[in-house]
């Protein structure tokens, strides 16, 4: 019987570490994923407010981070974050190139088009923020 007890013990034991590494192991996945949304919100605001400048450099660095990060997070409910950081520069970065044809053809299509680019990618950007405020994955 004390057998029985013991392995129950254990086992309860070996299960609140497990519980404990992987809520530490969330908690700093969502740290990172706050740096990233941060970095993203940097060049997002940049790119809407007129005469304000942010490097692309933030961006990559942002955008690298969740690569390297993403594999960390599968299973979880931050990994629809990760997935969804990515996607969205990926989409902005090919709309951005898709539309300066209208830059070289006509300024002011190209200057509307990005400001729609832009405006969309800060959307997207506050939207996964708000929903991580929420421990809420993040849809499609």
């Amino acid at each position: 019987m004390n057998d029985i007890i013991d392995v129950e013990a254990k086992t309860k034991g070996e299960t609140m570490n497990t519980n404990l590494a992987n809520n530490e192991k969330l908690e700093s996945l969502k740290t990172i994923g706050w740096v990233s949304y941060l970095l993203h919100l940097i060049v997002a605001v940049a790119a809407v407010v007129p005469g304000a400048n942010a490097s692309i450099a933030l961006l990559v660095v942002a955008l690298v981070i969740d690569l390297v990060k993403k594999g960390e997070a599968e299973g979880s409910w931050l990994e629809s974050h990760f997935s969804w950081r990515i996607r969205t520069v990926i989409w902005a970065g090919i709309l951005y190139v898709v539309t300066i044809p209208l830059w070289l053809l006509l300024v002011v299509p190209g200057w509307l088009a990005w400001g729609i680019i832009s405006i969309w990618f800060l959307y997207r950007i506050v939207r996964g923020m708000v929903a991580m405020n929420k421990d809420q994955a993040i849809g499609a």
